[in-house]
């Protein structure tokens, strides 16, 4: 497939969509890519993300007071369909507990959402809990492909001992977790470098994807990513006007971004984000880092991980 040749799914849509969904597609097709893969999305079950949505509404605690409107507030099918007009060949259902007994439950919700939707990257969760084992194993025998976890929504430890087995059974299967470990939007009592630092001393193997490039330890999750080969930084919401307000990347360190280029993986936090889609990808291209840089970003490296 060209860059230039339809994506299944694709339609036109009215009004403003229309217009970003063609420049969204334009794009990609003019880094010649076949579309993109974001690593990053959010599917949930939606009572569940309606709450979501109202504490971004509610300015909560852990979105760091900032006014936090959600563009793309729609019902499950049309964001799926949106994110298929945008020519996104790959994406996730990023879901996480916030307490014990939760993740079993998003797992079965996970697996039903990925059977009906084949372009969603099957999709599971984790929490530090006595049968958190037993279900990881379920859902990588029930084909997820990929996990989230969340340490400041979570509020728990990552180096908890009740996650020990869980991120050797991940280690061993080679699947990708991308995980929130950075202290943005606002810190939590276990998120920044060193708790997540212990995990991967004990399990150098774990392919953890950082989410939103370890925002604001920005240097210090490329150095994790440097240390460990299996280290990935995914790009949700960085370098945006958004995020480069309150937490804006160190313009020295695009040097070492540029040199883990095979490591670094598009990400949007899809729906949930106060800006059009199409701002994250011109957030990337006006980096400067080439166009090579950005095919591996947005599509490339994500595809070789998953084998999409």
């Amino acid at each position: 497939m060209t860059g230039t040749e339809a994506v299944p799914g694709a339609e036109a849509v009215p009004g403003a969509e229309a217009a970003e969904t063609a420049e969204v597609r334009g794009f990609w097709e003019r880094l010649g890519l076949p579309g993109l893969v974001d690593v990053h999305t959010h599917f949930m079950p939606e009572r569940v993300l309606h709450k979501v949505w109202a504490y971004f509404d509610g300015l909560g605690p852990l979105t760091g007071g900032l006014e936090w409107p959600i563009t793309y507030r729609t019902e499950e099918g049309e964001r799926a369909a949106l994110l298929r007009e945008f020519g996104v060949r790959a994406f996730t259902a990023m879901l996480y507990p916030h307490k014990p007994g939760m993740a079993r439950w998003l797992n079965g919700w996970a697996a039903g959402f990925a059977g009906r939707t084949p372009d969603c990257l099957h999709t599971a969760t984790l929490f530090p809990e006595e049968d958190a084992p037993g279900y990881v194993r379920q859902a990588l025998d029930e084909g997820a492909r990929v996990f989230k976890a969340h340490v400041q929504v979570g509020a728990y430890d990552p180096a908890d001992g009740l996650l020990d087995p869980v991120w050797g059974l991940l280690a061993e299967a080679g699947v990708p977790v991308v995980i929130h470990c950075g202290s943005g939007p606002a810190p939590g009592k276990h998120t920044g470098p060193e708790p997540i630092g212990r995990v991967l001393a004990r399990h150098p193997r774990l392919r953890l994807v950082v989410a939103h490039l370890g925002m604001p330890e920005y240097e210090d999750f490329l150095a994790l990513a440097e240390r460990y080969p299996e280290v990935r930084l995914d790009t949700t919401m960085a370098f945006t006007d958004f995020s480069e307000g309150y937490a804006p990347f160190p313009r020295r360190a695009l040097t070492r971004l540029a040199d883990l280029g095979d490591r670094v993986l598009l990400g949007s936090d899809f729906p949930n984000i106060p800006y059009p889609y199409v701002h994250q990808l011109h957030a990337l291209e006006r980096l400067g880092l080439g166009d090579a840089w950005l095919r591996a970003v947005c599509h490339d490296n994500a595809a070789r991980l998953f084998r999409i």
